[in-house]
């Protein structure tokens, strides 16, 4: 069976995943996508196009 993830963002507005059903850490909030990994990374390369942090594209 395929390990599942969740994709998660912090206040920056930068992405990762994280195993799902574990403690999301602190910082980091659920983005309200799960599945595998590559399904995620495929979510988290879609959305996220300007890799820089939030506070530096202000």
């Amino acid at each position: 069976m395929e390990e599942r993830f969740t994709v998660v963002i912090n206040h920056e507005e930068q992405y990762s995943i994280w195993p799902a059903g574990r403690e999301i850490p602190t910082g980091w909030r659920a983005a309200g996508v799960e599945g595998g990994k590559d399904e995620c990374l495929e979510h988290v390369a879609r959305v996220w196009t300007d890799l820089r942090p939030l506070s530096v594209r202000r």
